[in-house]
């Protein structure tokens, strides 16, 4: 059995991503963790959940659980995830990161981390998603620069990072399919006079509001016509299965930095 325990196990994802774990063969329950002074330290992880009593409790001590596990999923915040990626590097174990907003800096540590832990780390970790990022660079690769590109996204009110991670990710794949690079073509954010839109940029817009799971959609806009490519999220499980099924991809693989393209085998479909 593949142990792995859950950071944030009392947030939304984290009693997710523990139902899923529960529900699958070959994997089992082996820890949760919170932070020090959370209400939810000692409770059952199975409880928490919404099921019954596993003999499984959240702890505040990661040092002390990454010892006596295979790998933790982690969808937390940017500090605890790359502090978690040093102690599963240390323990030599799998580190499966659905968390988003890094800094440059923060993603050099998870390069580092990598030389000795297996990180499998997405902006989401949904098979939808995955494909349609794939498809997303292949478009962009097809269409010529007549066609603009908007990514739109939405979440619940809780988000605090803007644009998405998943925006992110699709927008890679659309400058990827171009043959540019995202951060000096991006447009995040338009106020007042903007002039007429730049030819060859790749705009964002993120709205906020009331429980949405996450909506995607990738505009091409040319001449008389606009191609959509969309994905809606309708629950959290579909998130904590990706990132179970990462976990399960990595128990035979060697320390390295890894994507869930990676994990789902998705080609790259970027070709002309």
């Amino acid at each position: 059995m593949l142990k792995l325990a859950v950071a944030g196990a009392a947030g939304r994802m984290g009693r997710a991503i523990t139902r899923v774990i529960m529900d699958t063969e070959g994997v089992d329950v082996a820890g949760g963790l919170e932070p020090k002074g959370s209400s939810f330290i000692g409770q059952d992880m199975g409880v928490l959940a919404g099921g019954g009593e596993i003999g499984v409790s959240v702890s505040d001590d990661p040092l002390h659980l990454l010892t006596r596990i295979d790998g933790i999923i982690d969808f937390t915040t940017p500090e605890t995830s790359v502090f978690l990626s040093e102690l599963a590097a240390q323990a030599r174990i799998i580190h499966v990161v659905g968390t988003t907003g890094f800094s440059p800096d923060q993603e050099a540590a998870f390069a580092a981390a990598a030389r000795h832990a297996r990180i499998v780390k997405a902006g989401n970790m949904s098979l939808g998603v995955n494909l349609l990022v794939a498809l997303t660079r292949r478009v962009a690769a097809l269409l010529g620069e007549d066609f603009d590109i908007e990514i739109v996204e939405m979440h619940h009110r809780h988000k605090v990072d803007a644009p998405s991670g998943t925006a992110k990710m699709l927008g890679e794949a659309a400058a990827s399919g171009r043959g540019i690079a995202l951060a000096p073509n991006a447009i995040t954010c338009r106020e007042g006079h903007t002039g007429p839109r730049p030819e060859g940029k790749i705009g964002f817009a993120s709205l906020r509001g009331g429980s949405v799971v996450g909506d995607h959609t990738v505009m091409f806009a040319g001449p008389d016509e606009r191609i959509e490519l969309t994905h809606r999220a309708q629950s959290r499980e579909i998130f904590a299965r990706g990132a179970v099924r990462a976990a399960i991809w990595a128990q035979d693989k060697d320390a390295g930095l890894y994507s869930m393209m990676d994990v789902l085998g998705i080609e790259d479909m970027q070709g002309s």
